[in-house]
């Protein structure tokens, strides 16, 4: 009986191909848009993602501003910060700006920066030659410094800075690296940024400064938000519980903020999408009325065989539901050629959702059966006299 039903049914739409077609365009254009944008919204909220990881998710940055008694960080506090659990690095962050002295030339306004060994390790700015800081260099106070490209580029005639000498504050320090624009979030490498990188512990004694105002802290994965309210804890009592001499910036709050609002752009794509699919559907229903109508003969000569209401009404509901699916199943095919296009054109990665795909579908086959339910309501109850004295 279903067989049959079936074939009546791909011969009634296959006499209709051209009005078939035209009525579920609004359901492959809704197919598509749904998969296409869920893609789309996928892939740049993934992109976006990616670089805020990479500018510091999993660290918690700490601005200690102080009070008028303590106007920073000293050591003893970089150390009970480093034991909070589920910290596994701490990296100060000093910044400063002096004049330097290279191959007896005075640099003005050189950017002098203060880092510590977990900098590199964690944050990975780009070496193009050389070394990174070490923990060895740390604890020997050792002078030696990074540069910035622009700085050798600038100002080291004949080729690499590596093993040669810069001046700053009146004293040597060999050149063990050369970095290229930074990835971190202070941005304070640029193209043609004049910088030096130092073991914080020399830049503090050089400035002879005590306080430190900025500190990083790098937490295993997953115990960021739990370090952070630890770090809280341990700065408030630091200085002295006012809440105003430091503040935290968590990257992973900001991530998930992210994936909210990544969340919040699916649906409203999906229900601006879905519009298409609804009148889609009234297509549907719309011819399926007007097949009801042009084959009132026919269903009045079936029921009169015999055929029950339940079959006619299976008939016509199968004709709307595998328009539905048809249209679904063309909208998918529109919707990987629009995702893969907006790929290219956008030039990100834009993989396909079948998270997607599988709404879209599931949706079509809903508004298909949705839509048709009225018209093969309508066939089956029609009164066998009545529809062959019409005919």
């Amino acid at each position: 009986m279903i067989i049959e039903t079936l074939r009546m049914v791909v011969r009634s739409i296959r006499r209709h191909a051209m009005r078939s077609f035209l009525t579920v365009l609004g359901i492959i254009i809704g197919v598509a848009a749904i998969i296409a944008l869920i893609s789309m919204v996928e892939g740049v909220m993934g992109a976006i993602n990616r670089k805020f990881y990479g500018l510091g998710a999993g660290k918690i940055t700490i601005q200690a501003v102080g009070t008028p008694i303590k106007t920073g960080l000293e050591e003893e506090d970089l150390a009970a910060l480093l034991a909070i659990s589920g910290v596994t690095a701490c990296s100060p962050s000093l910044s400063v700006t002096a004049d330097a002295v290279a191959e007896g030339i005075t640099i003005e306004d050189v950017t002098v920066l203060g880092r510590s060994s977990a900098y590199f390790t964690h944050e990975q700015p780009k070496l193009l030659s050389g070394r990174p800081l070490t923990a060895w260099d740390e604890g020997r106070h050792s002078r030696v410094c990074v540069i910035s490209t622009a700085l050798e580029r600038d100002h080291f005639v004949g080729g690499s800075a590596i093993n040669r000498t810069l001046w700053l504050y009146g004293q040597p320090f060999t050149v063990v690296g050369v970095a290229g624009p930074s990835r971190a979030v202070d941005g304070t490498i640029g193209e043609d940024t004049h910088a030096v990188i130092l073991p914080y512990e020399v830049l503090l004694s050089l400035g002879g400064r005590r306080y430190i105002q900025s500190v990083d802290l790098y937490t295993q994965t997953g115990r960021t938000a739990a370090a952070e309210a630890e770090a809280n804890r341990v700065l408030s009592a630091l200085f002295n519980y006012r809440t105003d001499a430091f503040t935290l910036f968590n990257m992973d709050r900001l991530m998930a903020v992210m994936d909210e609002l990544e969340q919040l752009m699916e649906l409203l794509l999906i229900g601006i999408a879905s519009m298409a699919l609804l009148v889609g559907g009234i297509g549907i229903m719309n011819m399926m009325l007007v097949s009801v109508s042009e084959r009132t003969g026919e269903i009045g000569l079936k029921k009169a065989l015999g055929a029950r209401a339940g079959h006619i009404q299976l008939q016509f509901l199968l004709e709307a539901l595998i328009l539905s699916l048809m249209g679904g199943g063309l909208g998918v095919l529109f919707g990987l050629f629009a995702t893969w296009g907006a790929s290219a054109l956008l030039g990100i990665r834009c993989f396909v959702s079948s998270y997607g795909i599988l709404l879209g579908v599931g949706f079509s086959a809903g508004v298909g059966i949705l839509f048709g339910y009225a018209p093969a309501r309508k066939a089956s109850r029609l009164n066998p006299i009545d529809a062959l004295r019409s005919h």
